[in-house]
């Protein structure tokens, strides 16, 4: 990447969400994609994208992070998994543009979300997540599991999670530990301010966001220019693409609620495999999951989600058939690489579908 290239990605022209995707290469030809909105909720729009050549009609659900980037972050997760399967999204809305009167949205609200998608499209979806939606995907098919419904999803596929952060701590799980919540509401919380939709709504605002992401994309792609065959070692080759590196840093406000919550829950009392976590008073117990296949990606050189960390629902799901199960770690990827760009394509997309295809 050059200076140039760089010091554009800094700053993004446009904070427009748009995936882009209004067609596909397939063998040689140009497919159109249909894109469709299937549902509106006060903080998400569930979309759909559908592709004409689909060899089969499988369906996917991607459950994007809510961590700041918009769901077009994802736009390479989509666009590889069509032609060959019938694709559907949670586009998370920039909380700025949700007015008040819509309530708080928290890790609780999170899994609520997760488990009304999956209601909706039972019961032959396979549900993909992707980072900070791991932990609420599996609290909310666990949740399922345990009642026993049809509306239980076929497979799971856990990429970069954060399911217990307790195992080859990074960086940002170290820092997350120290904080305290008076400290973090004082100085990185704010309210929408006048003029937009959200107005005096709490946020984790985007401007807090990209300081702290320019500060990690500087270290990484400065490292690349310096001594390019460190390319690996020292992140992504994701972050080397312009368009990918300017998606980054189209952030949006997160409910200050949700990212607190994350904080504290995950980050700090890991609930999760603890066994002490809760979705409105109920207990989350991941052994009640048995019909659900499970697959986990990771990639070498993850230094937001540590090696581990995302095997570690292997564990907690100790009910699924071994037959029902797979790992994929990727060598010589970091974070990024699991679901966008050439790596995403070429090394971790064709297990995964060998996978969805397994258990379909």
């Amino acid at each position: 990447m050059s200076t140039a290239d760089f010091l554009r990605c800094l700053w993004p022209s446009s904070n427009q969400q748009d995936f882009d995707i209004s067609a596909i290469t397939y063998k040689g030809q140009e497919i159109p994609v249909e894109e469709s909105d299937l549902l509106h909720k006060p903080f998400c729009t569930l979309k759909r994208f559908r592709c004409a050549a689909a060899v089969n009609s499988v369906p996917v659900l991607i459950v994007a992070p809510i961590s700041g980037q918009y769901a077009t972050l994802l736009r390479d997760t989509v666009a590889g998994l069509l032609p060959d399967h019938l694709v559907y999204i949670t586009d998370w809305l920039d909380a700025r543009q949700i007015p008040v009167t819509a309530g708080s949205f928290n890790l609780d609200d999170n899994i609520a979300y997760v488990i009304d998608f999956l209601r909706l499209l039972a019961p032959e979806i396979h549900v993909l997540a992707v980072c900070q939606s791991a932990v609420p995907v599996l609290a909310a098919v666990a949740l399922l599991a345990a009642e026993g419904g049809a509306d239980q999803p076929r497979s799971l596929i856990l990429m970069g999670g954060l399911i217990d952060t307790r195992i080859n701590p990074t960086r940002v799980d170290r820092w997350a530990e120290t904080l305290a919540f008076r400290w973090l509401e004082q100085s990185v919380i704010s309210q929408v301010p006048i003029g937009l939709p959200g107005y005096l709504r709490p946020v984790y605002p985007a401007y807090v966001q990209r300081a702290a992401l320019i500060t990690y994309l500087a270290r990484h792609i400065g490292r690349r220019v310096e001594a390019p065959w460190e390319l690996h070692v020292y992140g992504d080759a994701t972050l080397a693409e312009p368009r990918f590196c300017r998606e980054l840093l189209r952030l949006m406000d997160v409910p200050a609620e949700l990212f607190l919550s994350n904080i504290r829950v995950v980050l700090q009392e890991q609930a999760l495999p603890r066994g002490t976590m809760t979705w409105q008073g109920e207990p989350v117990r991941p052994s009640a999951i048995h019909q659900t296949a499970l697959m986990t990606v990771e990639g070498e050189f993850d230094d937001i989600s540590g090696r581990g960390q995302t095997y570690a629902a292997h564990d907690l799901c100790r009910s699924v058939s071994p037959h029902k199960r797979r790992h994929h770690m990727q060598r010589g990827i970091g974070h990024f690489g699991m679901y966008a760009g050439k790596s995403w394509f070429t090394k971790v997309l064709p297990p995964v579908r060998d996978f969805i295809q397994a258990q379909s």
